[in-house]
């Protein structure tokens, strides 16, 4: 896969504030805010910085986190996870594999039949219709 690699102001320039904090500055949106942490509508879940398609409407559920939550992506290669010491804590950072855009983090407590839970941050993503 091809890496997509913009510099620091070219990011600013495509992202609004809170999407650059959230994707390129290893940010969190506070849980219940995000667009799509409550949506059911069917289709892709792509990165909102390079529109690598990551996730599929059929793998999200309620975690009851407050964030949108997948059990698997798309495909293993389409993301990346990196140990996150941040914040006094050990963590599993979910990075998007072609532009490496922070996603959220995975966790080993989600649902069959992965048992993970990829806690995605809304901002991070775009929802494209199934129809698109």
């Amino acid at each position: 896969m091809e890496k997509v690699v913009k510099t620091e102001q070219e990011w600013r320039e495509l992202l609004s504030d809170e999407e650059f904090y959230v994707c390129r500055q290893k940010g969190t949106e506070r849980a219940f805010s995000g667009e799509y942490y409550d949506v059911k509508a069917s289709g892709s879940y792509v990165c909102r910085c390079c529109g690598l398609n990551l996730f599929d409407s059929d793998t999200k559920y309620d975690s009851g986190s407050g964030w949108p939550s997948f059990y698997k992506p798309v495909a293993e290669e389409v993301v990346g996870v990196n140990r996150d010491v941040s914040h006094g804590m050990i963590r599993e950072e979910v990075v998007c594999a072609r532009c490496e855009a922070h996603l959220g983090h995975v966790f080993p407590d989600g649902p069959e039949p992965t048992g993970l839970r990829y806690c995605i941050n809304s901002l991070s993503l775009r929802l494209e219709d199934s129809a698109d």
